[in-house]
């Protein structure tokens, strides 16, 4: 598990060969998601969970002025297979 901390405002890119079967979990403030067509998604906060795969994300954002926190959950194979 890793933890994305979000400074207010900030913004980071979702890039699919790292995020391959992601799990996302808000463990403070809050996160807008932004569509791969541009559209900004709908805002989660705290403990909401979400999936990258599929769902067209390509970027998290911050719409707050506090940091918002992310811990990335992803398969233990997924993983190790991209340390190697």
């Amino acid at each position: 598990m890793r933890t994305i901390a979000l400074r207010g405002g900030a913004r980071v890119a979702v890039v699919a060969g790292e995020w391959h079967d992601a799990f996302g979990v808000i463990a403070r403030g809050r996160v807008q998601l932004e569509l791969r067509d541009g559209e900004l998604g709908p805002v989660l906060g705290r403990d909401a969970g979400f999936w990258l795969r599929g769902t067209g994300v390509r970027a998290l954002r911050n719409p707050g002025r506090r940091t918002a926190e992310v811990h990335i959950v992803t398969p233990a194979a997924s993983h190790q297979s991209a340390i190697e």
